[in-house]
């Protein structure tokens, strides 16, 4: 999972307007869905709009809600042709009509797609979504975790995160899917958004597989 981080700050670097920042920004997005699939990347994750940022400036929230849209009808023809499966988590109610409209088509039109599971995070809360997940279990009902999982992933089973990478050098989860995350790895990089790029996603894959993952346990001494 990548929290795309520093597009505003790209943009007031350069004397630009912030949406300018996430306009330059949604090509990142392809450049890293595009170089995923080479190296190893069966699901990704790209945290693009939290429920908090709809507390952000009326004009930058539209320009974000236009980007989602424009990005999801220019790259449906290249996600059909690769394999993409494209998919939103988040709440949707809240979201413009048509970009409802262009997250339906997306999903519907991508569905079978196996290189790759593009997940766009858009008003997500992890937060809330494990509350929400809470409340449909009700009932004071046992249930195992990949049970609850499901519930919070909207009844579709998701592996659990390995890789979470957030640009633009602050070190946060900002309410990311939370459950998923349990037990993956984090990295944190400089480099704002709007510049990132396949070397530095397999940078930071190549960190990633250079780590000891023991999930609580450890490591057995070799026998000799």
């Amino acid at each position: 999972m990548i929290i795309m981080d520093g597009s505003g700050r790209w943009a007031q670097a350069r004397g630009l307007p912030r949406p300018e920042g996430h306009r330059v920004g949604a090509a990142a997005v392809r450049r890293v869905v595009e170089a995923a699939p080479r190296l190893g990347i069966g699901t990704l994750t790209l945290f693009a709009f939290s429920t908090d940022n709809w507390q952000r400036p009326a004009r930058e929230v539209a320009s974000l809600m236009a980007i989602f849209e424009d990005y999801l009808a220019t790259a449906l023809r290249v996600a059909v042709a690769r394999g993409v499966r494209t998919s939103v988590i988040g709440r949707r109610d809240r979201l413009p009509p048509s970009l409802r409209a262009a997250v339906d088509a997306a999903e519907a039109v991508t569905r079978d797609g196996q290189l790759l599971h593009l997940r766009l995070a858009i008003d997500y809360s992890g937060r809330d979504a494990i509350l929400r997940a809470g409340r449909r279990m009700g009932g004071g009902e046992a249930c195992s975790a990949e049970q609850f999982g499901r519930t919070i992933a909207g009844d579709e089973p998701v592996p659990d995160v390995d890789l979470v990478i957030r640009t633009g050098g602050e070190q946060r989860l900002s309410d990311c899917p939370l459950w998923e995350i349990a037990y993956a790895e984090l990295i944190f990089v400089e480099r704002l958004w709007p510049d990132f790029d396949a070397a530095d996603l397999e940078a930071a894959l190549r960190e990633f597989r250079a780590r000891a993952r023991r999930f609580g346990r450890i490591e057995e001494p070799v026998s000799r």
